[in-house]
């Protein structure tokens, strides 16, 4: 995978509806999956009990949540792109988002990216469209689709 590297806002805005480079592999974790669970107060039994998930899952391993995916959407854009000049970027949300197959722990999951829109957004601030796959390694349907929608700001 190679970072795309831009100076600043104006060479950034050069890769709208161009697709970026593909993501590094990501492994989800049980690690992972039961910080989720306690960050978010979703202890359901698919994610955390081992001993339920091997007698009662159709998978047979616990699965992450879908929106551990999703939140995935922020780190693996950064490890994408770096814009010298970005002083912030947060997130502004989700047009679409569909989580088309589960994950189990241990999967590997890696970003499949593109720009769909840039917007001037107030002062030295770019609202960003991202089109987002997240692959799971070996499988032919994804973890997460999404658009997600970020602000950055300039120095």
């Amino acid at each position: 995978m190679d970072q795309l590297i831009c100076k600043n806002f104006d060479e950034f805005k050069a890769y709208r509806g161009k697709q970026l480079p593909l993501g590094k592999w990501l492994t989800v974790t049980q690690k992972m999956i039961n910080a989720f669970a306690d960050a978010t107060k979703d202890h359901q039994w698919v994610h955390v009990d081992l001993e339920r998930i091997k007698k009662e899952s159709p998978f047979k391993k616990p699965i992450a949540h879908g929106f551990l995916s999703v939140s995935l959407l922020s780190k693996m854009l950064m490890d994408l792109i770096d814009i010298e000049s970005l002083a912030m970027g947060v997130n502004y949300g989700l047009n679409k988002v569909r989580f088309p197959h589960p994950v189990m722990v241990d999967s590997r999951l890696r970003l499949h990216s593109s720009i769909l829109m840039i917007e001037s957004y107030a002062e030295k601030g770019l609202k960003t469209t991202w089109d987002c796959s997240v692959e799971i390694e070996g499988l032919e349907k994804p973890a997460c689709v999404a658009e997600f929608v970020s602000l950055m700001f300039e120095k």
